[in-house]
């Protein structure tokens, strides 16, 4: 079976809040879409962050089962370019 990109998610900070967008494009993010936010304090607790990506990836999969019969199949975590960064790591 071939795997096709869907896109990928990405999760941004931005000033209190760690935001969570699809981007249908791999390589830009034109198009993205907002999915989910959290406040940063409550994702610095390892557990919080952690069980957080699992729901947003958990909720990716529902959604990509009912619109493409499939799910995705999840990659390491990857840094984002410099161009998308907002200043915090």
């Amino acid at each position: 079976m071939s795997k096709t990109r869907i896109g990928r998610l990405s999760f941004r900070v931005e000033g209190d809040w760690w935001v969570v967008y699809w981007h249908p494009e791999q390589h830009t993010t034109h198009g993205a879409v907002q999915l989910s936010s959290i406040k940063m304090n409550l994702v610095q607790d390892e557990k919080v962050k952690n069980a957080f990506v699992a729901v947003m990836q958990l909720a990716f999969d529902v959604l990509t089962e009912e619109v493409f019969g499939a799910t995705p199949s999840w990659s390491e975590p990857v840094s984002a370019p410099e161009s998308e960064r907002s200043g915090r790591t």
